[in-house]
């Protein structure tokens, strides 16, 4: 087997030549090397007003609430959710594309065995009277070597750019998670609030149906008009269709929550109501740097421009001579009239036993070289499809960066209204609550009766509903900029760099079997 290096070492001169000038013919048709697109390395949030905080989300930012219910709801929605299955399926996929594209590389070794018994026929050109018999059988051992001489890198760039799919893929997967997660603590905080003014409307229909009492008691005694009591009654009504409302609602957001937790209601873990969170939320002092690190979208588009120009390299290498090398080594022998199989084990009339004798080898090496000359313009129109891809991938991702500055400034600019608002939202509810205690002590005195003190207390109980739902939506909008800042998300592109590519590159397909830590959650 030492005879295939030496052999090689003999035709490559020619080869080498034959190289040369196949380059030299389409040279001025080759297109020139790309650089990188100039990609933004920051987000436009210069200017942003907002309160600020040290550190981003943890990838478990739902712990920072401290509840055990909702630690089990997230639980339960990452282990069988169907929307985040699709998303793994698709990490999967792009992780044995990787391993296609590696497998298309290097050295290929094939066995051969066959063995063919055939009759000459009497009409052919040499008939069998010629040439003294009417059988002949065939017997060939071997195995075939091949090898590419990837000198342009397209295959190379190939793995690269596949390698830089799955990398999408993953970060994909993680914007998945992250939707999932962020959806099940919004619905689970909207069921507390519901469950806490559920409360609150039937203290206000209990109180609505005092009032209704006293105002029949006073028209039956003739102090005040029919309409009165009408009024009451109207009050009452409304109180207590705002109270089907709530417990409709409540249902509701049971089922959406099993729906996410992909289980039927009846399945969803004993949920018991308490009150609302404290709000925690501020943007980090980096933000406007850091965030095309923190947020999987932007990491998964830019990502699909790395992919993207791995592909022009390899349309552009379609453009230079595909070289390579073929090797066989084997065992071959031939039979003249051998009755049956059994002669190339046993020997018989031709000895076909020779098969596995030293006579028998045979030996070859073929070095290749395949030159495109006259595509049709296939591959322009190839390598013009790659940079239409490359331009649309930068192109998206630079609407997701802008569209990442502009969900992050509008998260914190709503949560700093709605703090604001429940700041004076806290001044009314002290103030009615001060009109409740006059009204109270006044009515304990004797000067006014139950309807005041009712009245106030009626007030004061829309107050706090509203206060509800206002720390509802400071909760939801809470939600809403963790999942804007990234919800604990890291991506392993350096940003500082301006070829990120080198990054990619020497990344480890060995990593690809499971997501990174932050998505295993």
């Amino acid at each position: 087997m030492n005879v295939v290096p030496c052999l090689a070492a003999v035709r490559l001169r020619p080869l080498a030549l034959v190289t040369l000038l196949a380059m030299a013919l389409p040279g001025c048709m080759i297109p020139a090397k790309l650089p990188h697109p100039a990609l933004r390395d920051d987000v436009p949030l210069a200017g942003l007003q907002a309160p600020t905080r040290a550190g981003w989300p943890a990838a478990d930012w739902w712990r920072v609430y401290n509840d055990p219910q909702l630690d089990a709801l997230i639980a339960l929605a990452m282990k069988q959710s169907p929307d985040l299955a699709q998303a793994h399926a698709r990490v999967q996929t792009a992780e044995q594309s990787v391993r296609v594209a590696a497998a298309q590389a290097g050295l290929n070794i094939n066995g051969n065995a066959q063995f063919t018994r055939q009759r000459m026929s009497d009409h052919g050109l040499f008939p069998p009277a010629l040439l003294g018999f009417d059988w002949y059988d065939q017997a060939d051992l071997g195995v075939q070597l091949e090898y590419d001489f990837d000198w342009w890198g397209k295959k190379r760039k190939s793995i690269e750019a596949a390698l830089d799919q799955a990398h999408a893929a993953e970060a994909q997967h993680s914007a998945a998670a992250l939707t999932l997660q962020n959806a099940v603590a919004d619905t689970y905080f909207g069921w507390l609030a519901d469950e806490s003014r559920l409360t609150l409307a039937k203290q206000s229909v209990a109180v609505q149906q005092r009032l209704l009492q006293i105002a029949q008691l006073r028209v039956r005694q003739g102090v005040d008009l029919p309409d009165t009591a009408q009024q009451e009654r109207a009050q009452l009504a409304a109180a207590q269709q705002a109270q089907v409302t709530l417990e409709g609602s409540i249902e509701l957001r049971k089922v959406v929550l099993a729906a996410l937790a992909n289980v039927s209601p009846s399945e969803l873990p004993p949920l018991k109501p308490h009150t609302l969170p404290q709000v925690q939320g501020a943007l980090p002092d980096d933000v406007r740097l850091d965030l095309i690190a923190r947020r999987p979208d932007i990491a998964a588009s830019r990502w699909q421009v790395e992919a993207a120009l791995k592909q022009i390299d390899v349309a552009r290498a379609d453009y230079f001579p595909d070289i390579s090398i073929n090797a066989m080594a084997g065992l071959s022998s031939t039979n003249q009239g051998s009755p049956s199989f059994s002669g190339l084990i046993a020997g018989s009339k031709g000895d076909l036993g020779n098969l596995f004798t030293a006579g028998s080898r045979v030996f070859g090496i073929t070095p290749a070289v395949h030159l495109p000359i006259f595509e049709g313009g296939r591959l322009k129109a190839n390598y013009g499809a790659s940079r239409a891809q490359l331009d649309a991938a930068v192109a998206q991702y630079n609407v997701t960066v802008t569209d990442a500055a502009r969900d992050v400034a509008t998260q914190a600019v709503t949560a700093q209204q709605i703090d604001a608002r429940r700041v004076k939202q806290d001044i009314e509810v002290k103030a009615n609550q001060a009109l409740l205690a006059s009204a109270e002590a006044r009515q304990a005195h004797g000067t006014k009766d139950a309807r005041e003190s009712l009245t106030a207390e009626a007030q004061l109980l829309q107050q706090r509903d509203a206060a509800v739902s206002l720390h509802a939506q400071a909760l939801s909008t809470d939600l809403a900029l963790i999942k804007a800042l990234g919800g604990g998300y890291r991506s392993d592109l350096d940003n500082t760099t301006a070829t990120p590519a080198a990054t990619s590159s020497t990344a480890s397909t060995s990593n690809l079997a499971g997501a990174p830590e932050h998505e295993r959650l």
